[in-house]
Protein backbone atom coordinates (compact mmCIF):
# COMPACT_ATOMS: atom_id res chain seq x y z
CA UNK A 1 0.00 0.00 0.00
CA UNK A 2 1.33 3.43 -1.43
CA UNK A 3 2.94 5.55 2.34
CA UNK A 4 0.63 8.33 2.88
CA UNK A 5 2.26 10.99 6.12
CA UNK A 6 -0.07 13.68 6.73
CA UNK A 7 -2.21 13.10 3.75
CA UNK A 8 1.17 13.75 1.35
CA UNK A 9 1.67 10.63 -0.69
CA UNK A 10 4.96 9.41 -0.76
CA UNK A 11 7.33 9.51 -4.56
CA UNK A 12 7.83 6.26 -6.47
CA UNK A 13 10.97 4.90 -7.11
CA UNK A 14 12.74 5.77 -10.71
CA UNK A 15 13.54 2.52 -11.11
CA UNK A 16 10.02 1.88 -10.95
CA UNK A 17 8.11 3.11 -13.18
CA UNK A 18 8.12 1.55 -17.45
CA UNK A 19 9.40 4.12 -20.15
CA UNK A 20 7.98 2.71 -23.29
CA UNK A 21 5.50 5.35 -23.84
CA UNK A 22 4.62 5.13 -27.78
CA UNK A 23 5.53 7.76 -29.96
CA UNK A 24 2.90 10.21 -29.63
CA UNK A 25 2.91 9.68 -25.22
CA UNK A 26 6.63 10.17 -26.37
CA UNK A 27 6.29 13.54 -27.78
CA UNK A 28 3.75 15.04 -25.52
CA UNK A 29 6.04 14.40 -22.83
CA UNK A 30 8.67 16.64 -23.95
CA UNK A 31 6.08 19.30 -24.07
CA UNK A 32 4.87 19.13 -20.59
CA UNK A 33 8.65 19.01 -19.83
CA UNK A 34 8.85 22.63 -21.57
CA UNK A 35 5.58 24.35 -19.46
CA UNK A 36 7.09 24.13 -16.10
CA UNK A 37 4.43 25.74 -14.36
CA UNK A 38 0.80 24.56 -13.80
CA UNK A 39 -2.27 26.27 -12.09
CA UNK A 40 -3.43 23.57 -9.55
CA UNK A 41 -7.06 24.24 -7.84
CA UNK A 42 -8.60 22.14 -5.13
CA UNK A 43 -12.43 23.62 -5.22
CA UNK A 44 -15.64 21.97 -4.08
CA UNK A 45 -18.23 22.56 -1.85
CA UNK A 46 -16.32 21.76 1.36
CA UNK A 47 -14.59 24.94 0.76
CA UNK A 48 -17.06 26.89 2.97
CA UNK A 49 -15.86 24.77 5.55
CA UNK A 50 -12.63 26.36 5.46
CA UNK A 51 -11.01 23.38 5.75
CA UNK A 52 -8.71 20.77 3.61
CA UNK A 53 -10.56 19.44 1.31
CA UNK A 54 -12.19 15.46 2.01
CA UNK A 55 -9.85 14.31 4.13
CA UNK A 56 -12.00 15.17 7.52
CA UNK A 57 -14.22 12.24 6.53
CA UNK A 58 -11.75 9.57 6.66
CA UNK A 59 -10.46 8.17 9.91
CA UNK A 60 -12.52 8.11 13.17
CA UNK A 61 -11.60 10.50 16.29
CA UNK A 62 -10.48 7.38 18.20
CA UNK A 63 -7.78 6.33 15.09
CA UNK A 64 -6.53 9.93 15.22
CA UNK A 65 -5.98 9.74 19.41
CA UNK A 66 -4.19 6.69 18.66
CA UNK A 67 -1.93 7.58 15.89
CA UNK A 68 -1.64 11.39 17.06
CA UNK A 69 -2.14 12.52 13.85
CA UNK A 70 -4.96 14.95 14.58
CA UNK A 71 -4.56 17.17 11.17
CA UNK A 72 -7.59 15.63 9.80
CA UNK A 73 -9.67 16.97 11.75
CA UNK A 74 -8.09 19.65 13.72
CA UNK A 75 -9.80 21.94 11.47
CA UNK A 76 -13.37 20.39 12.45
CA UNK A 77 -13.27 22.57 15.98
CA UNK A 78 -17.15 23.82 15.54
CA UNK A 79 -18.84 20.43 16.03
CA UNK A 80 -17.77 17.19 18.65
CA UNK A 81 -19.74 14.43 16.90
CA UNK A 82 -18.01 13.53 13.11
CA UNK A 83 -20.62 12.33 12.15
CA UNK A 84 -22.83 15.73 12.46
CA UNK A 85 -19.96 16.97 10.60
CA UNK A 86 -19.59 14.20 8.08
CA UNK A 87 -23.56 14.78 6.92
CA UNK A 88 -23.16 18.39 7.04
CA UNK A 89 -20.01 18.03 4.83
CA UNK A 90 -21.74 15.23 2.27
CA UNK A 91 -24.34 17.60 2.05
CA UNK A 92 -22.32 21.43 1.43
CA UNK A 93 -23.39 21.11 -2.03
CA UNK A 94 -26.91 22.22 -1.43
CA UNK A 95 -25.63 25.76 -0.36
CA UNK A 96 -22.77 25.87 -2.53
CA UNK A 97 -23.37 28.69 -4.81
CA UNK A 98 -20.33 30.56 -6.19
CA UNK A 99 -21.58 32.98 -8.47
CA UNK A 100 -18.75 35.04 -8.16
CA UNK A 101 -17.04 32.24 -10.54
CA UNK A 102 -15.45 33.77 -13.76
CA UNK A 103 -13.44 31.01 -15.52
CA UNK A 104 -12.85 33.73 -18.41
CA UNK A 105 -10.92 36.18 -15.86
CA UNK A 106 -9.57 32.78 -13.90
CA UNK A 107 -7.66 31.80 -17.41
CA UNK A 108 -6.55 35.45 -18.05
CA UNK A 109 -5.16 35.97 -14.42
CA UNK A 110 -2.80 32.34 -15.13
CA UNK A 111 -1.67 33.00 -18.52
CA UNK A 112 -1.10 37.04 -17.23
CA UNK A 113 0.89 35.42 -14.15
CA UNK A 114 2.78 32.57 -16.29
CA UNK A 115 1.25 29.39 -15.42
CA UNK A 116 0.87 27.16 -18.81
CA UNK A 117 -1.54 24.75 -17.60
CA UNK A 118 -4.80 24.11 -15.66
CA UNK A 119 -4.50 21.34 -13.05
CA UNK A 120 -8.18 21.36 -11.48
CA UNK A 121 -10.06 18.58 -9.40
CA UNK A 122 -13.02 17.25 -11.72
CA UNK A 123 -13.44 14.83 -8.58
CA UNK A 124 -11.72 14.76 -4.68
CA UNK A 125 -11.57 11.61 -2.51
CA UNK A 126 -15.26 12.78 -0.70
CA UNK A 127 -16.44 11.94 -4.41
CA UNK A 128 -18.19 14.92 -5.03
CA UNK A 129 -18.39 15.78 -9.17
CA UNK A 130 -16.76 19.32 -9.97
CA UNK A 131 -18.70 18.67 -13.92
CA UNK A 132 -21.49 17.24 -14.76
CA UNK A 133 -21.16 13.23 -14.42
CA UNK A 134 -24.13 11.13 -15.40
CA UNK A 135 -22.67 8.03 -13.40
CA UNK A 136 -24.29 10.32 -9.89
CA UNK A 137 -25.86 13.08 -8.52
CA UNK A 138 -23.69 13.95 -6.07
CA UNK A 139 -22.07 16.68 -8.68
CA UNK A 140 -22.72 20.83 -8.89
CA UNK A 141 -25.34 19.98 -11.62
CA UNK A 142 -27.35 18.18 -9.28
CA UNK A 143 -30.87 19.69 -9.15
CA UNK A 144 -30.50 20.35 -5.82
CA UNK A 145 -27.26 22.36 -5.89
CA UNK A 146 -28.30 25.97 -6.09
CA UNK A 147 -25.26 26.66 -8.87
CA UNK A 148 -27.09 24.31 -11.13
CA UNK A 149 -28.56 27.08 -13.33
CA UNK A 150 -25.80 28.91 -13.53
CA UNK A 151 -24.73 29.28 -17.41
CA UNK A 152 -21.00 27.83 -16.03
CA UNK A 153 -22.60 24.89 -13.78
CA UNK A 154 -20.25 22.87 -15.29
CA UNK A 155 -17.38 23.88 -13.33
CA UNK A 156 -15.16 21.68 -14.95
CA UNK A 157 -16.24 22.05 -18.61
CA UNK A 158 -16.36 25.91 -17.97
CA UNK A 159 -12.43 26.09 -17.02
CA UNK A 160 -11.33 23.91 -19.77
CA UNK A 161 -13.23 26.14 -22.48
CA UNK A 162 -11.47 29.24 -20.88
CA UNK A 163 -8.11 28.01 -20.17
CA UNK A 164 -7.53 26.62 -23.74
CA UNK A 165 -9.15 29.58 -25.45
CA UNK A 166 -5.81 31.20 -23.56
CA UNK A 167 -3.69 28.54 -25.25
CA UNK A 168 -3.19 27.16 -21.79
CA UNK A 169 -3.11 23.08 -21.57
CA UNK A 170 -5.49 20.74 -19.56
CA UNK A 171 -4.75 18.27 -16.88
CA UNK A 172 -7.43 16.02 -15.43
CA UNK A 173 -6.91 15.62 -11.55
CA UNK A 174 -9.20 13.12 -10.67
CA UNK A 175 -9.53 10.53 -7.29
CA UNK A 176 -9.57 7.03 -7.51
CA UNK A 177 -11.14 5.95 -4.18
CA UNK A 178 -14.54 7.84 -3.76
CA UNK A 179 -15.82 8.00 -0.45
CA UNK A 180 -19.17 8.97 -1.39
CA UNK A 181 -19.30 5.81 -3.69
CA UNK A 182 -22.06 3.49 -2.00
CA UNK A 183 -19.23 0.94 -3.96
CA UNK A 184 -16.79 2.16 -1.84
CA UNK A 185 -17.93 2.55 1.45
CA UNK A 186 -20.85 0.16 1.24
CA UNK A 187 -23.61 1.18 3.62
CA UNK A 188 -24.14 -2.90 3.85
CA UNK A 189 -20.92 -3.05 6.35
CA UNK A 190 -19.42 -0.85 8.77
CA UNK A 191 -17.92 2.24 8.84
CA UNK A 192 -14.41 2.65 10.06
CA UNK A 193 -13.75 5.96 7.87
CA UNK A 194 -10.29 4.47 6.37
CA UNK A 195 -9.03 5.81 3.13
CA UNK A 196 -9.85 1.95 1.67
CA UNK A 197 -12.96 0.36 1.26
CA UNK A 198 -14.90 -0.71 4.25
CA UNK A 199 -15.56 -4.28 3.00
CA UNK A 200 -13.36 -6.80 1.80
CA UNK A 201 -12.83 -6.55 -2.17
CA UNK A 202 -12.03 -10.00 -2.74
CA UNK A 203 -14.47 -11.66 -0.40
CA UNK A 204 -17.00 -9.40 -2.16
CA UNK A 205 -15.86 -8.66 -6.19
CA UNK A 206 -19.69 -8.30 -7.10
CA UNK A 207 -19.29 -4.95 -5.10
CA UNK A 208 -16.03 -4.19 -5.96
CA UNK A 209 -17.30 -4.69 -9.60
CA UNK A 210 -19.84 -1.94 -9.28
CA UNK A 211 -17.19 0.60 -8.45
CA UNK A 212 -15.15 -0.47 -10.94
CA UNK A 213 -17.42 0.11 -13.36
CA UNK A 214 -18.16 3.31 -11.99
CA UNK A 215 -14.71 4.81 -11.96
CA UNK A 216 -14.14 3.72 -15.38
CA UNK A 217 -16.83 5.21 -16.64
CA UNK A 218 -16.30 8.53 -15.19
CA UNK A 219 -12.34 8.18 -17.13
CA UNK A 220 -14.16 7.44 -20.18
CA UNK A 221 -16.43 10.48 -19.77
CA UNK A 222 -14.19 12.97 -18.72
CA UNK A 223 -11.66 12.15 -21.52
CA UNK A 224 -14.49 11.57 -24.03
CA UNK A 225 -16.84 14.93 -23.41
CA UNK A 226 -14.13 17.62 -22.70
CA UNK A 227 -12.05 18.09 -25.41
CA UNK A 228 -8.16 17.17 -25.85
CA UNK A 229 -6.68 16.48 -21.82
CA UNK A 230 -3.36 16.54 -22.24
CA UNK A 231 -2.47 14.68 -18.74
CA UNK A 232 -4.73 12.50 -16.56
CA UNK A 233 -3.62 12.82 -13.27
CA UNK A 234 -4.93 9.89 -10.82
CA UNK A 235 -5.04 10.59 -7.23
CA UNK A 236 -5.00 8.34 -3.88
CA UNK A 237 -2.25 5.88 -5.08
CA UNK A 238 -3.70 3.25 -2.23
CA UNK A 239 -6.30 2.06 -4.87
CA UNK A 240 -4.19 0.15 -7.45
CA UNK A 241 -3.92 0.09 -11.14
CA UNK A 242 -4.80 -3.55 -11.25
CA UNK A 243 -7.40 -3.32 -9.40
CA UNK A 244 -9.65 -1.09 -11.35
CA UNK A 245 -8.20 -2.50 -14.36
CA UNK A 246 -6.46 0.78 -15.03
CA UNK A 247 -4.61 -0.10 -18.01
CA UNK A 248 -8.01 -1.48 -20.18
CA UNK A 249 -8.94 1.70 -19.71
CA UNK A 250 -5.95 3.86 -20.91
CA UNK A 251 -5.49 1.89 -23.88
CA UNK A 252 -8.80 2.17 -24.90
CA UNK A 253 -8.70 6.14 -24.60
CA UNK A 254 -5.31 6.56 -25.63
CA UNK A 255 -6.57 4.35 -28.83
CA UNK A 256 -9.50 6.15 -29.24
CA UNK A 257 -10.09 10.08 -28.46
CA UNK A 258 -6.83 10.99 -26.42
CA UNK A 259 -3.79 9.31 -28.43
CA UNK A 260 -1.78 11.62 -27.00
CA UNK A 261 -2.73 11.23 -23.11
CA UNK A 262 0.20 11.45 -20.29
CA UNK A 263 -0.56 9.63 -17.20
CA UNK A 264 0.37 10.17 -13.98
CA UNK A 265 -1.08 7.38 -11.52
CA UNK A 266 0.79 8.55 -8.61
CA UNK A 267 2.70 5.98 -6.55
CA UNK A 268 1.71 3.45 -9.20
CA UNK A 269 4.82 2.65 -10.80
CA UNK A 270 4.58 0.98 -14.15
CA UNK A 271 3.49 1.61 -17.41
CA UNK A 272 0.86 4.24 -16.53
CA UNK A 273 2.84 7.03 -14.20
CA UNK A 274 4.47 8.77 -16.92
CA UNK A 275 5.73 11.14 -14.62
CA UNK A 276 6.48 11.29 -10.99
CA UNK A 277 4.62 14.04 -8.62
CA UNK A 278 6.74 14.53 -5.57
CA UNK A 279 3.71 16.30 -3.26
CA UNK A 280 4.65 19.09 -0.63
CA UNK A 281 8.36 19.04 -1.13
CA UNK A 282 11.39 19.05 -3.98
CA UNK A 283 13.80 16.28 -4.67
CA UNK A 284 17.26 17.06 -3.75
CA UNK A 285 18.82 16.21 -6.89
CA UNK A 286 17.73 16.14 -10.36
CA UNK A 287 15.20 13.17 -11.59
CA UNK A 288 15.92 11.31 -14.59
CA UNK A 289 12.69 11.44 -15.50
CA UNK A 290 9.66 13.99 -15.71
CA UNK A 291 8.54 15.24 -12.83
CA UNK A 292 6.20 17.18 -11.02
CA UNK A 293 6.26 18.86 -7.72
CA UNK A 294 2.66 19.78 -6.52
CA UNK A 295 3.05 22.63 -3.67
CA UNK A 296 0.56 24.33 -2.04
CA UNK A 297 0.83 28.65 -2.41
CA UNK A 298 0.65 28.79 1.23
CA UNK A 299 2.27 27.60 4.53
CA UNK A 300 1.35 23.93 5.77
CA UNK A 301 -0.87 21.51 4.08
CA UNK A 302 -3.43 23.93 2.33
CA UNK A 303 -5.19 22.10 -0.38
CA UNK A 304 -8.41 23.77 1.05
CA UNK A 305 -9.87 27.15 1.26
CA UNK A 306 -8.59 29.22 4.68
CA UNK A 307 -9.10 32.91 5.24
CA UNK A 308 -6.43 32.55 7.70
CA UNK A 309 -3.38 30.52 6.03
CA UNK A 310 -0.12 32.18 5.40
CA UNK A 311 1.00 32.80 1.72
CA UNK A 312 4.82 31.85 0.90
CA UNK A 313 6.16 34.83 -0.58
CA UNK A 314 7.03 36.01 -3.52
CA UNK A 315 10.80 35.10 -3.35
CA UNK A 316 10.23 31.91 -1.80
CA UNK A 317 7.74 30.96 -4.67
CA UNK A 318 10.44 32.56 -7.41
CA UNK A 319 13.32 30.41 -5.79
CA UNK A 320 11.22 27.53 -5.77
CA UNK A 321 10.25 27.64 -9.21
CA UNK A 322 14.18 28.04 -10.87
CA UNK A 323 14.80 25.29 -8.11
CA UNK A 324 12.39 22.98 -9.59
CA UNK A 325 13.54 24.16 -13.31
CA UNK A 326 17.21 23.98 -12.87
CA UNK A 327 16.49 19.88 -11.65
CA UNK A 328 14.15 19.23 -14.80
CA UNK A 329 10.66 19.65 -12.93
CA UNK A 330 7.49 21.03 -13.28
CA UNK A 331 5.74 23.00 -10.40
CA UNK A 332 1.73 22.39 -10.04
CA UNK A 333 1.32 25.64 -7.40
CA UNK A 334 -2.01 25.03 -5.97
CA UNK A 335 -4.38 27.68 -5.24
CA UNK A 336 -7.95 27.47 -3.62
CA UNK A 337 -10.35 29.62 -4.29
CA UNK A 338 -13.01 31.24 -2.23
CA UNK A 339 -16.64 29.53 -1.36
CA UNK A 340 -18.19 33.04 -3.63
CA UNK A 341 -16.18 32.09 -6.68
CA UNK A 342 -13.64 34.54 -6.70
CA UNK A 343 -9.80 33.67 -5.80
CA UNK A 344 -8.26 35.53 -2.87
CA UNK A 345 -6.96 38.97 -3.30
CA UNK A 346 -3.70 38.28 -1.16
CA UNK A 347 -3.19 35.26 -3.64
CA UNK A 348 -3.49 37.42 -6.65
CA UNK A 349 -1.21 39.91 -5.51
CA UNK A 350 1.13 37.04 -4.73
CA UNK A 351 0.78 35.53 -7.97
CA UNK A 352 1.06 38.91 -9.84
CA UNK A 353 4.22 39.46 -8.52
CA UNK A 354 5.55 36.19 -9.90
CA UNK A 355 4.43 36.87 -13.32
CA UNK A 356 5.84 39.83 -13.66
CA UNK A 357 9.37 37.96 -12.81
CA UNK A 358 8.23 35.39 -15.16
CA UNK A 359 7.84 38.19 -18.02
CA UNK A 360 11.54 39.64 -17.88
CA UNK A 361 12.94 35.89 -16.79
CA UNK A 362 10.97 33.55 -18.24
CA UNK A 363 13.53 32.65 -21.64
CA UNK A 364 15.61 30.64 -18.92
CA UNK A 365 11.99 28.95 -17.18
CA UNK A 366 10.32 27.43 -20.12
CA UNK A 367 11.22 25.09 -22.52
CA UNK A 368 14.50 24.49 -20.61
CA UNK A 369 16.33 21.63 -19.60
CA UNK A 370 18.72 20.75 -17.04
CA UNK A 371 22.67 20.91 -17.12
CA UNK A 372 24.85 20.32 -14.87
CA UNK A 373 26.25 21.45 -12.02
CA UNK A 374 22.33 21.79 -11.39
CA UNK A 375 22.69 24.57 -8.45
CA UNK A 376 25.54 25.47 -6.14
CA UNK A 377 25.52 27.85 -3.28
CA UNK A 378 22.88 30.46 -4.86
CA UNK A 379 23.25 29.97 -8.69
CA UNK A 380 20.87 27.69 -10.63
CA UNK A 381 21.16 26.30 -14.33
CA UNK A 382 19.17 26.08 -16.96
CA UNK A 383 19.93 25.03 -20.91
CA UNK A 384 18.11 25.80 -24.45
CA UNK A 385 19.31 26.31 -27.76
CA UNK A 386 22.33 25.95 -26.89
CA UNK A 387 22.91 28.77 -24.36
CA UNK A 388 22.70 28.49 -20.64
CA UNK A 389 20.80 30.16 -18.15
CA UNK A 390 22.23 30.93 -14.64
CA UNK A 391 20.13 32.37 -12.32
CA UNK A 392 21.32 34.16 -9.10
CA UNK A 393 19.23 34.21 -6.34
CA UNK A 394 19.32 36.86 -3.83
CA UNK A 395 19.18 36.50 -0.74
CA UNK A 396 17.39 40.04 -0.29
CA UNK A 397 15.14 41.74 -2.64
CA UNK A 398 17.69 44.50 -3.37
CA UNK A 399 20.97 43.44 -1.99
CA UNK A 400 22.86 41.74 -5.06
CA UNK A 401 26.22 40.23 -3.79
CA UNK A 402 29.47 41.70 -5.05
CA UNK A 403 30.58 38.78 -7.09
CA UNK A 404 29.19 35.96 -8.63
CA UNK A 405 30.77 32.55 -10.15
CA UNK A 406 29.64 30.18 -12.75
CA UNK A 407 30.80 27.11 -14.36
CA UNK A 408 30.83 26.12 -17.76
CA UNK A 409 32.92 24.07 -19.85
CA UNK A 410 33.71 25.97 -22.66
CA UNK A 411 34.61 29.48 -23.87
CA UNK A 412 31.67 31.92 -23.17
CA UNK A 413 31.75 34.65 -26.27
CA UNK A 414 28.99 36.94 -24.44
CA UNK A 415 26.82 37.28 -20.85
CA UNK A 416 23.49 39.14 -20.78
CA UNK A 417 21.47 40.19 -18.17
CA UNK A 418 17.92 39.16 -19.08
CA UNK A 419 16.35 42.05 -17.00
CA UNK A 420 17.72 45.01 -18.90
CA UNK A 421 18.87 43.51 -22.75
CA UNK A 422 22.87 44.62 -21.71
CA UNK A 423 25.70 42.51 -21.92
CA UNK A 424 27.53 42.69 -18.61
CA UNK A 425 31.80 42.43 -18.20
CA UNK A 426 32.89 39.05 -16.67
CA UNK A 427 36.30 37.25 -16.46
CA UNK A 428 36.72 33.67 -17.53
CA UNK A 429 39.58 31.21 -15.90
CA UNK A 430 39.15 27.93 -17.31
CA UNK A 431 35.68 26.47 -16.09
CA UNK A 432 34.80 29.62 -13.82
CA UNK A 433 33.11 32.84 -15.09
CA UNK A 434 33.29 36.05 -12.04
CA UNK A 435 30.59 38.73 -12.76
CA UNK A 436 30.69 42.37 -10.69
CA UNK A 437 27.25 41.98 -9.94
CA UNK A 438 27.61 45.68 -8.12
CA UNK A 439 27.50 47.07 -11.66
CA UNK A 440 23.73 45.81 -11.86
CA UNK A 441 21.32 48.39 -11.88
CA UNK A 442 19.08 48.23 -9.09
CA UNK A 443 15.73 49.31 -11.57
CA UNK A 444 12.98 45.63 -11.26
CA UNK A 445 15.89 43.89 -9.39
CA UNK A 446 13.79 41.44 -7.48
CA UNK A 447 14.54 37.59 -5.80
CA UNK A 448 16.61 36.67 -8.97
CA UNK A 449 18.51 37.54 -11.81
CA UNK A 450 18.83 35.41 -15.49
CA UNK A 451 22.32 35.55 -17.09
CA UNK A 452 21.95 34.53 -20.33
CA UNK A 453 25.24 33.00 -21.43
CA UNK A 454 26.33 32.79 -25.04
CA UNK A 455 28.88 30.49 -26.64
Amino acid sequence: MVEIVNGVHGTTDEKDVERDYGPEVAEHIEWFKDQKLGFMMHWAPGTQFGIVESWALAKSAEWEKKTEATWMTSQVNWVEDLDEFRESYVNAYKTFNPIKFNPEKWARMAKECGFKYLLATTKHHDGFCMYDSKYTNHKITADDCPFHTNKNADIVGALYKAFRAEGLGISTYFSKPDWGSPYFWSPDFPNKHDVAPNYDINEHPELWEKFVEYTQNQLFELTSNYGKIDVLWLDGGWVSADSIRLGEVIDKIRATTQPHLIVADRCGGGKYENFLTPEQHVPSQPLHMPWESCITIADGFAFGYDKDLYLKTPKTLVHLIIDIVAKGGNLALNVTPQPDGELPAKTLETLNEIGHWLKINGEGIYGTRPIAPYAHDEMAYTQKNGNIYAFLKYSHNYYPRRNAEIFVDKPVKDIVLLRTGESVPFKQDGKSVIINTMNFPLYDLKYADCLKVYF
